[in-house]
């Protein structure tokens, strides 16, 4: 049997949708997580690392680095990245969107941790309005779905990306229920499948 071990932060983050592609395709893991920041433990793995970073799957021993690199080895490999090339294109394009997204709205992040006093500034001006560009992409899209996922007719690793990023927006109040519905429709709709609840309802609580 093939060892898998998904080493990552004691957080949800750039780890969680791989974690949830592998147990919605009933995939035995290792799910290593180390505490967050400057630890022991992180300061002697990450020279051991490929790129000095997690998360990092090993397969076999064999290890493979970046987020989005790992995410889109166990989707194609256990069938959530889409059933044909064009369903994969379009996988690939919704994740490439939301990364667009996270740049400027990690920058409101960054600057609300480190007490700058443009904060607000930059989430009235920045953040916030890349967020909503975003989301109203979305929308746009789950509006001409017929089955109520992002692309084709089955759940993708697109699906798992969007839904657990509101979840994150939810904790820290970036998001409420009342906007964006077809958004809020669509994450119950994939956190409700019977194998992600159960994952969801047993995995650690972490605010990111």
């Amino acid at each position: 049997m093939v060892h898998y071990k998904l080493t990552y932060f004691e957080a949800r983050g750039y780890a969680e949708a791989s974690r949830q592609v592998l147990h919605l395709a009933g995939v035995e893991f290792e799910d290593v997580r180390i505490p967050m920041g400057s630890s022991p433990q992180w300061d002697e793995l990450k020279p051991k690392t490929p790129f000095g970073q997690i998360p990092v799957l090993s397969v076999d021993g064999f290890e493979i680095p970046q987020s989005m690199a790992i995410l889109r080895y166990v989707s194609r490999k256990f069938g959530f990245a889409g059933k044909t090339p064009e369903e994969e294109a379009w996988v690939d394009a919704i994740v490439d969107q939301f990364k667009d997204y996270a740049i400027p709205f990690r920058q409101y992040l960054i600057a609300l941790r480190n007490g700058d006093t443009d904060a607000e500034k930059i989430k009235n001006e920045v953040s916030f309005p890349a967020r909503d560009a975003y989301f109203k992409i979305l929308t746009g899209i789950l509006e001409k779905s017929k089955s109520g996922f992002l692309v084709g007719d089955s759940v993708t690793f697109a699906d798992l990306v969007v839904a657990d990023n509101l979840v994150t927006l939810q904790k820290n109040g970036f998001f409420t229920s009342d906007e964006y519905p077809k958004l809020v429709e669509h994450q119950s709709k994939i956190q409700n499948l019977p194998k992600l609840k159960e994952w969801i309802e047993t995995r650690p609580d972490t605010q990111f």
